[in-house]
């Protein structure tokens, strides 16, 4: 058969939208009409004599050959699909119709581009189940693990990352990264990327080509900004390596997705919001009698069971009621907030300091190598509430009654150990104040008819 058409049939062949092919028993393609090079890349001159699996996708090579056995067995195939690979790397859907021909020991088979068809399709499952999994997910790290899989499923997303904005400190966050090459970033000033600052501070899409680079070690770039009622919040980023870039259609996909992580993010922040407010002092941000309490139990259990020591400070700031009739009430919540600060900062990473009411106090200490060590904390806090408070256009001074409990020593559970530290704060109390006083002390004068 020739491999140019010049005769009527040929050039009507040529005007058909599918590509004609036809391939000999060895599999090697002997015509291919004008469509072809529209559909697969190729030029008919670049494909004749050449093995026709060449062109089909790796993962699809075994289903066709087992298929066009059957078609030369006699059996005529009218849809059969599967993907070939362009000469430009993108990946292509065809719909075959191809029969056997004996007497000219050929296949000859029409293909049919069904790619917009399946990527629609492709497109709209996604887009539900990225719904789904925005409504459904339990956390923010789940979700965008999800949204990385289902997208990677209908764009080229070898890179994903989500990139969350602090706007306070004018920091990126990185609550998820899946990265193929390159390190994973840490978090990192706004600045620090020049494309994610982009997409962030003027809340568009940036879609970088690599220039001239178009090999398969280019790298294509696609961010997208998550938008909430507030403004942008951060970003979603694709990246890939490949020959073929990012187009209009995939930014539209990914401008859909970050709409509905947008919409999953607002939502996880107004439920982390509700439950820390549950479980905080609203005026010191310190944690409230429920956390205390949960925490209490939750580490006492741990405690008994590595035969570790516990304390529990109640602190009572002596003075508090005169600086609210002196100076009002928001000079008081004013002190009471640096008073927090102030017990912060003499603390370690996971010992947990609240506010029970008024002008009072608790702190939790886990894990300690001795039982003294809890009151050389206490003396730590009240010397740091020491020094004279500058609240606004007023100094202030005061001090803290402080009593410790220790576990096991002073108590078996939560009740007992609370009930210590509070008669040992309000001795220290009704001793003159900025003191500290320990439980067992006072037991042992109580022993002792003192």
């Amino acid at each position: 058969m020739e491999t140019t058409a010049l005769t009527p049939l040929g050039k009507i062949l040529d005007l058909l939208l599918d590509a004609i092919c036809v391939v000999d028993a060895e599999g090697r393609y002997v015509f291919v009409s004008a469509a072809f090079e529209r559909i697969f890349g190729y030029a008919p001159a670049e494909v004749i004599g050449r093995p026709m699996i060449e062109l089909v996708h790796p993962d699809d090579r075994d289903i066709t050959l087992r298929t066009a056995a059957a078609i030369m067995d006699g059996r005529p195939e009218s849809n059969f699909q599967n993907r070939y690979v362009r000469k430009d790397g993108e990946v292509v859907h065809i719909m075959w119709s191809a029969r056997w021909s004996e007497a000219d020991r050929v296949r000859i088979a029409v293909a049919h581009d069904i790619t917009a068809l399946k990527r629609g399709e492709s497109m709209r499952l996604a887009l539900h189940a990225v719904s789904e999994a925005a409504h459904a997910a339990q956390d923010l790290p789940t979700l965008f693990e999800q949204v990385h899989r289902i997208i990677g499923g209908i764009l080229p997303a070898t890179n994903f990352l989500a990139a969350l904005h602090d706007p306070a400190g004018n920091r990126v966050e990185f609550p998820y990264v899946a990265r193929a090459h390159g390190p994973a970033p840490a978090a990192e000033s706004l600045a620090a990327d020049a494309r994610i600052a982009e997409v962030i501070r003027n809340g568009r899409v940036v879609r970088l080509a690599p220039g001239a680079s178009t090999g398969p070690e280019a790298t294509h770039w696609l961010g997208v900004p998550l938008q909430s009622k507030d403004g942008t919040i951060g970003a979603l980023v694709v990246e890939h390596r490949g020959r073929t870039g990012y187009t209009d259609a995939d930014s539209e996909l990914l401008q859909f997705v970050a709409t509905q992580v947008s919409t999953a993010i607002e939502r996880k922040q107004v439920q982390a919001k509700l439950h820390h407010l549950a479980l905080h002092d609203p005026l010191t941000d310190l944690a409230n009698r429920n956390l205390l309490r949960h925490h209490l139990g939750s580490i006492l259990e741990n405690a008994a069971s590595r035969n570790a020591h516990v304390a529990l400070l109640y602190i009572d700031l002596d003075g508090f009621k005169q600086v609210n009739d002196r100076y009002g009430h928001p000079t008081g919540d004013l002190l009471l907030c640096e008073v927090a600060n102030r017990i912060r900062g003499c603390l370690r990473e996971h010992d947990l300091a609240g506010r029970i009411g008024g002008d009072e106090f608790v702190v939790l200490l886990d894990a300690l190598a001795a039982p003294g060590l809890g009151v050389d904390i206490a003396e730590r806090i009240r010397a740091a509430l020491g020094p004279v408070f500058h609240l606004r256009d007023h100094q202030v001074g005061i001090s803290a009654s402080i009593g410790v409990a220790t576990f096991p020593a002073d108590g078996d559970d939560g009740e007992q150990l609370a009930r210590a530290a509070d008669r040992a704060m309000y001795c220290a109390k009704h001793s003159g104040g900025n003191q500290t006083r320990v439980a067992a002390d006072l037991a042992a004068m109580d022993a002792a008819g003192h």
